[in-house]
């Protein structure tokens, strides 16, 4: 089964048009000659040429649309040959007349006006010719003719004008329709990374947790204690990872809660702040890390996005020194200002590692905890700090992680208002070049 395209399809009607014209235009004029031929008498070769005449103008009508500026030229010398030389005045000039609209509605409206001018002035100059007393048409008749090549003229250019509002009209229906679409896409997509971070943060954290306190109790299992010691062991263990799962499904129905239906209740549970910074700290604490906190400044609430995204962020850098940095102590310090929020989180573990292929500065502690702080596609310099480097950016601020001399430091800057502009704030001095996770 061949297929046609629906430009094919369309150039098909065309000419299925233009041929349905060319034949009804062809019957009018034919069944209109044979009438008036019956009341007179016209000599064979006058009537074998004028029926030529006719066979020519009218089929040219065909190619009206494709070639109008030639089928104007034919059908006005067809004419102005038909009616000196046919005795029977048949109404040929209606093909004339139809490849004048055609010729101005296809946009050709000097090529009109130019045929629709040499009409008039061929008319008029044969009728001067004449001598007087046997004029064809008279002075009424020639404004009459006037009026009706203006007329097709106007009409014509009237018909293109429409016909190019129409096209407009859809077009533009057609490029709002696309970027409607273009703009729902956007935001389905930039609402299901919202999600994705906000799973990665809650299910990373959580379940990291969950694996260094099994891993922990698991290594002091193997070393054989004392039944009443191994015991105490994993009782603290079961209670922790209790905790810590209890909380994660918390923080996951409160996130997959965006995705109810119209008609269900909205969660009930508190969202995620820095009023719970001290739930998440203590989480952090039964891995074994020695986690202190530092505030400066506050004393006023801090919008709610701000807020979860300040949380997020050291939600998920407790995560990655839990996970990768093997320290024994980390410090969280928030610092409330005037116009923004910092967070930084610094711990004494190892620096990052250069062979993740991520681009860091290995300026590595040197100490007895020697080795890479990451696993190859694994380690803070991913999606971790991507996510975080997304939520600082979200609300026009930026995230810079680095190696310090003592591990590695994560600090945030988060406005409270949207971004200005302005002169970039400096940075804190410190050894080997951050590395800026605005992108």
């Amino acid at each position: 089964m061949v297929l046609t395209s629906p430009a094919r399809r369309r150039r098909l009607s065309v000419r299925e048009t233009d041929l349905a014209v060319a034949l009804v235009v062809s019957a009018v004029v034919a069944v209109w000659t044979l009438l008036q031929m019956r009341s007179g008498d016209e000599p064979p070769g006058r009537a074998l040429i004028g029926w030529g005449l006719i066979a020519l103008g009218c089929g040219a009508l065909y190619f009206r649309r494709r070639r109008p500026v030639a089928v104007g030229v034919i059908t006005l010398l067809t004419s102005c040959v038909y009616y000196p030389v046919s005795v029977t005045d048949g109404p040929l000039m209606t093909t004339f007349a139809v490849a004048l609209y055609t010729l101005a509605a296809e946009g050709r409206f000097t090529a009109s006006v130019a045929l629709a001018s040499a009409t008039l002035l061929a008319v008029g100059y044969g009728e001067l010719r004449q001598d007087s007393g046997h004029r064809q048409i008279d002075d009424t008749s020639l404004v009459m003719l006037t009026g009706w090549l203006i007329s097709l003229v106007a009409v014509g250019r009237a018909q293109r004008t429409r016909a190019a509002y129409l096209h407009e009209a859809e077009q533009r229906a057609l490029a709002a329709e696309r970027e409607q679409e273009a703009r729902a896409r956007q935001s389905a997509t930039e609402e299901r990374l919202r999600i994705a971070r906000e799973l990665h943060d809650v299910l990373g954290h959580s379940i990291s947790l969950i694996n260094v306190q099994s891993s922990a109790v698991l290594h002091r299992l193997g070393k054989k204690p004392e039944p009443p010691v191994a015991l105490a062991a994993a009782e603290e263990a079961l209670e922790a990872v209790k905790a810590t799962s209890k909380e994660a499904l918390r923080e996951l129905r409160g996130t997959l809660g965006v995705l109810r239906q119209a008609d269900e209740a909205a969660p009930t549970a508190p969202t995620s702040g820095l009023d719970r910074l001290g739930e998440l700290v203590e989480r952090a604490r039964s891995t074994g890390i020695a986690v202190g906190v530092r505030t400066e400044g506050g004393g006023r609430p801090l919008p709610p996005p701000v807020d979860l995204a300040a949380y997020r962020i050291v939600q998920e850098s407790l995560t990655n020194v839990t996970r990768h940095s093997g320290a024994l102590s980390a410090l969280v310090t928030i610092i409330h200002g005037a116009t923004d929020i910092r967070v930084r989180i610094e711990d004494d573990g190892r620096g990052a590692d250069t062979g993740t292929g991520t681009g860091h500065a290995a300026n590595a502690r040197q100490g007895p905890r020697t080795g890479p702080r990451t696993e190859p596609g694994t380690g803070p310099t991913d999606s971790g700090i991507r996510g975080m480097a997304e939520r600082a950016k979200a609300f026009g601020g930026e995230l810079t992680a680095r190696n310090t001399p003592g591990g590695f430091r994560v600090e945030a800057r988060l406005p409270l208002a949207p971004p200005t502009t302005g002169p970039p704030a400096a940075s804190s001095p410190d050894t080997g070049p951050p590395q800026a996770l605005t992108d």
